[in-house]
């Protein structure tokens, strides 16, 4: 069964825009646990535009014991005001699953995933610690990365995450054939180094049941921005009972 975990950063993005504590970010991870979701994201940045080190540690307790709770982040970015550094936000809240991401402070969102054979020695000493402060770790990667699977295993990573946002492009467009085939081959050179494989980005109710479809056993989709948009139309709940739908019947 593939894990709907919800992304709330646009809720905290709507948050700070006014100030104050509406719309109230646990509340929306209630609605949405209460939906069926199996897991809640963030993503917290280093200048506080969303989430905060605030919010990992409510939603941490909050999620403790009932669904899974996957923090996002560079593992690179050094600690400063308000932002104590990604693995130490990690260590800290403890959630089920640490998604390594190698984006820059001034991104406005996630648009590449890791070099594995260029990037790994550095991230080993950093997924060896989160695996003691007992996270699962998962490594976000490019469609078509076809190569250091295993070494990414020997080193601790559980999981990869593909970026999605080719694919969603694509299909928009109508021509969504070969960045699928580029996922699946992805994915599938990484389930036979023996790493899980979740997804994530711009991944929405159109396209994500021919995406279940071609990769079955798909340990986890991530979903923020799309559902949170959608959920302005119909509401929070029946969104998200929608996206479970989508993954039940693509099954």
């Amino acid at each position: 069964m593939t894990v709907l975990s919800v992304n709330l950063n646009k809720i905290a993005v709507l948050r700070n825009a006014r100030g104050g504590h509406e719309p109230d970010l646990g509340k929306a991870a209630e609605t949405c646990i209460a939906a069926g979701c199996g897991g809640i994201t963030v993503h917290p940045r280093p200048d506080r535009r969303h989430i905060t080190a605030e919010d990992v540690s409510l939603l941490a307790k909050l999620t403790r014991g009932r669904v899974e709770f996957n923090i996002e982040g560079n593992p690179f970015a050094p600690a400063r005001s308000g932002y104590p550094g990604f693995v130490e936000l990690a260590r800290q809240a403890r959630p089920a699953q640490a998604t390594l991401v190698p984006d820059s402070d001034g991104q406005i969102t996630s648009d590449h995933g890791f070099d594995l054979a260029r990037d790994l020695p550095r991230l080993a000493p950093l997924v060896a610690t989160l695996n003691q402060s007992g996270c699962r770790v998962s490594l976000f990667v490019d469609a078509g990365a076809l190569e250091g699977f295993e070494a990414a295993r020997a080193i601790g990573v559980a999981r990869v995450e593909l970026y999605t946002g080719p694919y969603a492009q694509a299909f928009a467009s109508g021509h969504a054939a070969n960045e699928l085939s580029r996922c699946t081959e992805t994915a599938r050179r990484a389930r036979a180094a023996g790493l899980g494989v979740n997804a994530g980005h711009d991944l929405d109710q159109q396209n994500l049941g021919a995406f279940k479809r071609a990769i079955p056993d798909l340990a986890e989709v991530s979903i923020g921005h799309a559902l949170v948009s959608e959920a302005l139309y119909d509401g929070l709940e029946r969104t998200v009972r929608n996206y479970l739908a989508i993954l039940a019947q693509s099954a």
